[in-house]
């Protein structure tokens, strides 16, 4: 290559980092500028808008392929988009915003397509009630959770004592203008980084040309869906001047449900005599020991409880979200499970809850409450199950596990149904308590969660008298000791 050569390809490759750096409308392959402000919208596929192949159209969720274009999408945002930078935000769809088929199923797929983006990135928060420095953690927390006057009829009004502004996720149809607010709060405050927005292409639309209007900007926003491949962003340079960049990832998934990289899981034996947790089982059978079976229990119902994936790695870190080896265990339940168990629903929290954790840099102490629904939706996904969220009882309260108990236990709703379920470990030890306590009578009660078991399964089986029994003798196999700390890589 000559001289000349060099100079132009030099030009070029300036020429584009100005495009993506400075703000005018462009198509371009080079990252964002991380001196801007950068909004970046990645586009969630939905029942009316979508690549084929990636929406299941009965469940209204991710279908294998939808799966692996987003773990796909997630190192192309990481690498290509953002220049392997640090991301300083991600929010995504509040999934009861969004109700989709004859059968209501929430939409789940934004916060499934940005969960493995959320994990190739890190952050650091101080191990609670310890001396030690702060922890590092593959474990970007989602911002999913409901502003003040968004929550949909019918989904519990979060406590008054645990407000969370700054994990406020985005609503489907924006009729209050809370999306817009959001974004215009931060565009006013004018700190460099990278704000990342996962939603349908209504929501990302409407909330492209409220942006352009509200700050006249005078883009030229795409006036149609391009489609799965295409992320957006606005890159807002310090002079205040704006430009629109449009991203084409040209990704081509299969439709086979991904298989993990190496290395392969360490598989664990379930409960026993001699391992921990101990094998446990508990009835109540009425009749016996002054049992008697409530006239509203459901019949020939199967529950199985699981925790959510890992969370905790050292101590007590929380930010809603699980860390790197949760992605592992996540991803491989579908493999893990088969011929264990054979739910014909998932259902797990609304993870628009809001729980307390370690404070963020910005002084954020509560989080939006995703792991829990995450952990099975890969599940939910290779099995092409209904996904379902518990949205009308709120996790913090007290009388939380006592409604959860009655939830799926009384009330016919679940009769002649198996469920695989994701919920809190230190709820379900309550939960199969205030089952069992509903009984009356006299025998053992459930044990508690052992803390370092993310492992187990347990089953809550009702037969056709409406006689119960809990056990933990099901397990998931996966060695949480040998998990990879980061996320996998696609």
């Amino acid at each position: 290559m000559n001289i000349l050569s060099v100079v132009r390809s030099l030009v070029l490759g300036l020429a584009l980092m100005l495009l993506a750096g400075c703000g005018s409308d462009s198509n371009t392959t080079a990252p964002l500028n991380a001196n801007n402000l950068n909004l970046i919208f990645v586009v969630s596929p939905d029942l009316v808008y979508n690549a084929p192949g990636d929406i299941n159209l009965n469940t209204a969720n991710l279908t294998n392929q939808g799966l692996q274009r987003s773990l796909l999408m997630a190192t192309y945002l990481k690498q290509q988009v953002l220049g392997a930078q640090n991301v300083t935000r991600i929010y995504a769809l509040e999934p009861m915003t969004h109700l989709q088929t004859t059968n209501n199923y929430p939409d789940m797929v934004a916060i499934e397509s940005i969960q493995q983006f959320a994990l190739l990135n890190q952050i650091t928060l101080p191990l609670t009630g310890q001396a030690n420095p702060p922890y590092l953690g593959n474990s970007y927390p989602l911002s999913v959770s409901y502003a003040p006057g968004d929550v949909p009829i019918g989904v519990a009004t979060p406590l008054p004592s645990q407000p969370c502004p700054d994990c406020q996720g985005l609503v489907f149809s924006d009729d209050k203008g809370t999306n817009l607010t959001l974004v215009a709060g931060i565009i006013k405050a004018s700190t460099p980084g990278f704000h990342v927005f996962s939603a349908p292409w209504e929501t990302i639309s409407r909330l492209l040309a409220d942006i352009n209007k509200l700050e006249g900007y005078n883009l030229t926003l795409p006036a149609t869906y391009m489609g799965a491949n295409h992320v957006f962003a606005i890159s807002i340079a310090p002079s205040g001047s704006a430009g629109l960049i449009t991203f084409d990832s040209k990704l081509d998934p299969p439709d086979t449900y991904p298989v993990l990289p190496p290395p392969p899981l360490v598989s664990a034996p379930c409960p026993g005599a001699d391992t921990t947790p101990a094998l446990f089982k508990v009835t109540r059978t009425g009749g016996v020991n002054g049992v008697v079976i409530p006239e509203d229990i459901n019949k020939n119902e199967t529950i199985y409880l699981v925790r959510h994936a890992d969370a905790h790695p050292v101590n007590y870190f929380e930010d809603g979200n699980y860390v790197g080896a949760g992605q592992w265990r996540a991803l491989a339940l579908p493999n893990a499970l088969r011929g264990k168990i054979s739910p014909n629903q998932v259902y797990s929290i609304d993870p628009a809850q809001v729980v307390p954790g370690s404070n963020d840099p910005s002084g954020n102490p509560h989080w939006s409450y995703v792991r829990t629904s995450l952990t099975v939706a890969p599940y939910a996904i290779a099995n092409n199950l209904p996904f379902n969220l518990v949205s009308t009882i709120l996790l913090v309260p007290s009388d939380s596990p006592q409604r959860t108990s009655d939830f799926f236990f009384k009330g016919g709703k679940f009769s002649n149904q198996t469920v695989l379920v994701a919920w809190e470990s230190q709820h379900i030890p309550l939960i199969a308590n205030a089952l069992l306590s509903s009984y009356g009578g006299s025998g053992p009660m459930a044990p508690g969660w052992v803390t370092t078991d993310y492992d187990s399964i347990w089953t809550v089986t009702l037969d056709a008298q409406g006689n119960v029994t809990v056990t933990n003798a099901l397990c998931e196999g996966i060695d949480s000791v040998a998990l990879p700390t980061a996320a996998p890589l696609f």
